[in-house]
């Protein structure tokens, strides 16, 4: 029971940011469950499953809000979703042990990246270009590294200088199609996935969306932002020390 709580606390934690941030649901719970000692391909599969849940009540808060561009949205759905069932197909093919010090680096970085947000400033921009490869790069590494679709796709946008509102709004909702595409393509590869983590996470994920949603516009960004970033940095260190060992 207790594990199940710290479970639920982490789908919590991990959907508020990623409901005010757009990203870092995967790469926080794929973070702690690689620590928790879950092979790449599993902690992926249950990270991807409870998010097609939480990413769900996430887009609707957005939707409520009027956080959501339809622009961002379609332009990234479909190139997202193409990049993704690549990174599946990479990741299944890859032994666990193999793999583990690279997605431990990869979420290094990502945490990096996160944390470097915070402290930059971005030119307004209206102009929506070059939405297709990076919706496409953004499922590859999403799907390969357990998460980083918001943490790529996000993060490029805001650095362009889009606002910041709808930018959020708009990569959450498609994320919900992105984490259900990933989830039905483990599925069909059989891949093992821990249901009662799967829930948790979920759980603890539901409770939280609407709350990201509401913060989303109420809460400094460069505040969730240095937070994310310093926690996935910690918890990737960690996992990088311990597969080197």
């Amino acid at each position: 029971m207790e594990e199940y709580l710290i479970f639920i606390a982490i789908g919590f934690i991990a959907q508020l940011i990623d409901g005010a941030l757009g990203m870092a649901y995967g790469l926080t719970t794929i973070t702690f469950l690689l620590n928790f000692g879950l092979p790449p391909v599993s902690a992926s599969a249950a990270s991807h499953a409870s998010e097609c849940i939480t990413t769900a009540f996430s887009a609707l808060a957005h939707q409520r809000f009027g956080n959501i561009n339809p622009k961002f949205f379609f332009g990234l759905l479909l190139p997202g979703i193409f990049g993704a069932l690549i990174g599946i197909f990479i990741l299944t093919h890859v032994a666990g042990n193999e793999i583990r010090p690279y997605i431990a680096v990869y979420l290094l970085i990502m945490g990096l990246m996160i944390l470097s947000k915070a402290f930059m400033v971005f030119r307004p921009q209206t102009a929506i270009t070059h939405l297709s490869p990076l919706g496409f790069f953004g499922g590859l590494l999403d799907a390969i590294g357990g998460g980083g679709w918001g943490a790529i796709v996000t993060s490029t946008l805001l650095s362009r200088g889009y606002d910041a509102r709808t930018t959020i709004g708009s990569v959450t909702a498609t994320q919900a199609f992105i984490k259900l595409t990933v989830f039905i393509a483990f599925l069909l590869s059989n891949v093992i996935i821990g249901w009662q983590i799967v829930l948790a996470l979920a759980f603890g994920g539901a409770l939280s969306a609407p709350l990201g949603a509401w913060l989303c516009k109420h809460i400094p960004t460069r505040v969730l932002l240095s937070l994310a970033g310093l926690l996935i940095i910690i918890l990737s260190c960690r996992t990088l020390w311990i597969s080197l060992r």
